[in-house]
């Protein structure tokens, strides 16, 4: 992780910053106001339908023709569909969190996550994670699991719809929620020393860490999640929050062994690899549940 400076916004973005702020606000308003089955399929239908014609798209429909070369166009056009309806379905049910919390019948959880839990309330943990399924919900189970979690999140350039952001998400990350920094990075090593437990997002392309094998070709990937586990001597997860259907999720998790030999760098780099390796089989379980658009290769 790199401490940079933000540069002043400029004229045309003070101008704008203030009406993106209001949309969102007025989004959230309105998302709120309907009951989540409502919202969420009302907001999947409508990314299904606008989404496609963003740039996003095409850089999708390119990265996953070159991930699933076995996939005729009819079944990657079915893939991307899917894809925004998660996406806009994801969306919406961030603004119904504790709603879809306090229903039992919404999220099942798996032998692995129990297992986790256990383990985190005694050792810490690191938990690593991808933009597949709901990913917005691995937090809040963690939390009405009893868990603590400390957060990283990528900052959002309009700094109002920022807030209102952080405002949504951090009664979640009861440890803290840190925008990404040189010293969100030394507050996490400093969680993980007092062993508690660490929230983390690893499928996103990180040019400081390792360029590893993901669908067959190299991928530059955080070795962050693997460096605290090892640092720290604290256990290592890899979870997923996938979607049944409609408003209903299963939260998955397995653990990956800590490595340690001499050759540190070997073995973040081999763990980092790991973890990329059950992404991997992960999306390709429910490709239409990842998010295909953002830049994850060179």
């Amino acid at each position: 992780m790199s401490l940079t400076a933000s540069p002043s916004p400029s004229f045309s973005d003070r101008l704008l910053y203030p009406l993106e702020a209001a949309g969102f606000a007025a989004i959230a308003g309105l998302t709120r106001a309907l009951p989540v089955d409502q919202a969420s399929a009302l907001s999947g239908a409508a990314w299904r339908r606008f989404a496609p014609l963003n740039r996003r798209h095409a850089r999708a429909a390119q990265q996953l023709a070159a991930s699933l070369p076995e996939l005729d166009e009819v079944a990657r056009e079915a893939i991307l569909d899917g894809m925004w309806d998660n996406l806009g379905r994801t969306t919406a049910e961030s603004f119904h969190i504790d709603e879809i919390l306090s229903d039992p019948r919404r999220i099942e959880t798996d032998a692995g996550f129990d297992h986790a839990v256990a383990q985190a309330r005694r050792h810490g943990a690191v938990f690593v994670t991808l933009h597949l399924g709901n990913w917005e919900l691995c937090a809040p189970i963690m939390t009405r699991a009893g868990i603590d979690v400390t957060g990283v999140y990528q900052r959002i350039k309009n700094p109002h719809v920022d807030a209102a952001v952080i405002q949504l998400r951090s009664q979640y990350y009861r440890g803290g929620l840190h925008a990404k920094s040189a010293e969100a990075a030394r507050e996490i090593l400093r969680v993980a020393a007092r062993k508690g437990m660490i929230g983390l997002l690893g499928d996103l392309r990180d040019f400081r860490g390792e360029s590893v094998p993901f669908f067959g070709r190299p991928a530059p990937s955080s070795t962050f999640p693997a460096l605290v586990a090892r640092q720290r001597d604290i256990p290592l997860f890899i979870a997923k929050v996938m979607r049944l259907e409609n408003v209903r999720f299963r939260a998955v998790v397995v653990e990956l062994p800590i490595i340690r030999t001499d050759d540190r760098q070997a073995d973040l780099r081999t763990m980092t690899a790991q973890i990329q390796q059950q992404f991997e089989r992960w999306i390709r379980e429910t490709p239409a549940q990842w998010m295909w658009g953002h830049r994850r290769w060179g």
